[in-house]
């Protein structure tokens, strides 16, 4: 999927709607006009190199409107991933995000343009722990968010993302299930099967994502005053009280979903900045009220990294994991593919 050259004149008509966190994510014609030449040097470097740009949606606008190949959540890039015949992808997200692209396409080349690459939710835990978790809880199936490293992933049974660990943990045979690392996500889907009237033991870890558990309960009474027919929107990793005062709940592409197809006009959206910016480029009759909290690492992917990967990557930047390792991953996702579809 390859992109012609652009003008800043098109590319302001793609942001000029976009007004997040100050001056960070706006855009005047000017500013369009001097992103261009990167823009369309990066397009014209990835048709001569075979390569594909993967972006989640909490990327810059400029990243997803100006040079992604595909847009979405970390569920929809991992399927994107599969379908790409492009020898190498540049895979702006985070680190684990690029090694489950890894994972899947052991062939291509992987970079992460990403200068800071860590995530406060992966990094919450190692390979080491799950394996003494396992030993603490035998008999158990380990889930593991897809937020996870490769290593952590090759310790689990089943890998799972924000738009499926509902499903999955519905299907799963077994009662007793071990969640990890998202305490929110494991208080959530606790609460989701007592609701559904599924008798399952569910244990779950302690991370956390640094965006989402800043989210509380005082945004939504502010909003529900000030904007009462405004709908709030809420991600599973934010706490059990945001999302049980919600009016919907899911992962990023099914937030994104919601939002366009229900015929509220205002929302409340408690996720990434990214996300805010996304609708406010393709429904600008659209209104978010509140506020937006920006990742730190997702955010520092940008459109001069992105260049630079392509023309000269660093060790760094590529994506390795040991096959043993990626083999064992793969399992988790492949049974997070089975899972997902299976009744």
């Amino acid at each position: 999927m390859l992109k012609t050259h652009i003008t800043g004149e098109q590319l302001f008509e793609k942001l000029k709607n976009i007004k997040l966190g100050g001056t960070v994510c706006q855009y005047s014609l000017k500013k369009c006009q001097e992103l261009v030449p990167i823009i369309n040097e990066i397009n014209d470097l990835k048709e001569a190199k075979n390569a594909v740009i993967l972006a989640h949606s909490y990327i810059s606008p400029e990243i997803i409107y100006g040079v992604a190949d595909f847009v979405g959540d970390s569920y929809k890039l991992s399927k994107d991933a599969l379908t790409t015949t492009a020898k190498t992808i540049v895979f702006t997200a985070v680190r684990f995000m690029g090694e489950t692209a890894k994972i899947l396409n052991p062939e291509k080349e992987v970079l992460i343009p990403a200068r800071e690459d860590g995530c406060t939710l992966a990094d919450s835990i190692n390979a080491a722990q799950v394996r003494e978790l396992r030993k603490q809880f035998p008999g158990y199936t380990f889930i593991c968010y897809v937020n996870t490293t490769a290593e952590v992933k090759a310790e689990c049974h089943v890998c799972v993302t924000s738009a499926n660990v509902y499903t999955i943990a519905e299907n799963i045979p077994n009662d007793k299930i071990y969640f990890l690392p998202d305490k929110f996500m494991g208080q959530n889907l606790q609460n989701h099967l007592k609701r559904r009237g599924l008798k399952k033991d569910i244990k779950f870890y302690h991370g956390t994502c640094y965006v989402h558990e800043d989210y509380g309960i005082e945004q939504i009474l502010k909003i529900r005053l000030e904007h009462p027919e405004a709908k709030i929107v809420s991600h599973p990793e934010c706490n059990a009280t945001v999302v049980e005062n919600s009016d919907f709940v899911g992962s990023t592409e099914q937030m994104l979903a919601y939002m366009r197809e229900t015929e509220a006009k205002e929302f409340l959206m408690l996720t990434e900045c990214g996300l805010s910016g996304r609708l406010q480029a393709e429904f600008p009759e659209k209104k978010l009220v509140g506020s937006c909290t920006m990742c730190r690492y997702m955010k520092s992917n940008t459109l001069e990294d992105i260049l630079r990967v392509l023309k000269n990557p660093l060790p760094k930047d590529r994506v390795t994991i040991a096959e043993d390792v990626r083999l064992r991953a793969l399992k988790s996702l492949e049974a997070m593919f089975h899972y997902n579809r299976s009744k």
